[in-house]
């Protein structure tokens, strides 16, 4: 018998109707995997797993509060995810089409584990939706600004550091060689990734509700600002000695930073907390 009520046959039926309901969506789920294979401004789906399992890892104990009922609202969600999925593939709305696929998976789950692993396990399951591939049109006007805002903070940083470098648009000069910024280091890239990087923070540690607001509001500055670090010795070795080193940098750094960044704020948390700065719930905090 598994926590509040589960038994095996149940978790096996849960899992199956999962499985089930990503082989009837599977052309969206095949679309999203090739996406973040072959588009490199798209990878950052295939860190949503790792969050997503994360939260789910830090919730674990919170099984043993769920129980398998109010299985209703699964029927719902499916039905509601079909609707959004096909009127996306019939409109030919991507983003539709592929977050109609993921909610019809969530439903599956309730359908058989009840609501009470949707309330209890919601930041895992919301990270979900990371799987969608960003629109062309908002991929434009997010990156845009965010190149344009990096561009300036890495130029600021270089010179600080005594490296003679000038701006023009989103073109860094260094070294007499143009580095643009999205070819060192995509704005947007980075950006989502290190949303998802700070969801898994702000949830998968325990902080007052008010700090977590401020780490989710702040996503968009840490995104620059660790977008700089990895930019500004990209930039010096596209501007200094272009070819295969800078290439292999600006790859591997890219799969690099986000972890750098999660263990920076837990860095920064521990520093919070032997500073004695309530960020963490007051009974936590004081040991009651």
């Amino acid at each position: 018998m598994s926590p509040r009520g589960w038994t095996g046959r149940q978790v096996a039926g849960a899992v199956a109707l999962v499985v089930l309901s990503v082989a009837v969506t599977r052309d969206a789920w095949a679309d999203m995997l090739d996406t973040a294979l072959r588009d490199e401004e798209s990878s950052h789906i295939l860190l949503v797993p790792l969050v997503a399992g994360w939260l789910f890892w830090v919730r674990r104990r919170r099984v043993r509060f769920c129980a398998p009922r109010g299985q209703l609202l699964g029927p719902l969600l499916m039905a509601a995810g079909w609707a959004v999925h096909v009127a996306g593939d019939l409109m030919l709305l991507r983003l539709a089409w592929h977050l109609g696929a993921v909610v019809v998976c969530v439903g599956a789950a309730v359908c058989v584990l009840g609501t009470s692993l949707l309330l209890r396990f919601a930041p895992a399951l919301l990270v979900l939706a990371f799987l969608a591939p960003v629109p062309g049109r908002v991929r434009q006007a997010v990156a845009l600004p965010l190149q344009g805002a990096t561009a300036e903070s890495t130029r600021v940083v270089l010179e600080c550091l005594g490296a003679p470098v000038s701006r023009a648009g989103n073109v860094l000069v260094l070294g007499g060689n143009e580095v643009m910024i999205a070819e060192a280091c995509n704005g947007l890239r980075m950006a989502v990734a290190l949303a998802l990087v700070s969801v898994a923070f702000a949830f998968g540690t325990t902080l007052r509700p008010g700090i977590r607001l401020l780490v989710l509001a702040l996503s968009p500055l840490l995104a620059i600002l660790f977008n700089v670090v990895r930019l500004v010795p990209a930039v010096w070795l596209f501007g200094e000695s272009p070819g295969p080193t800078a290439d292999a940098f600006h790859t591997l750094s890219g799969w690099v930073m986000p972890p750098v960044a999660f263990l920076s704020m837990l860095g920064v948390l521990r520093a919070l907390k032997w500073a004695r700065v309530p960020v963490t719930p007051y009974v936590l905090a004081h040991g009651g």
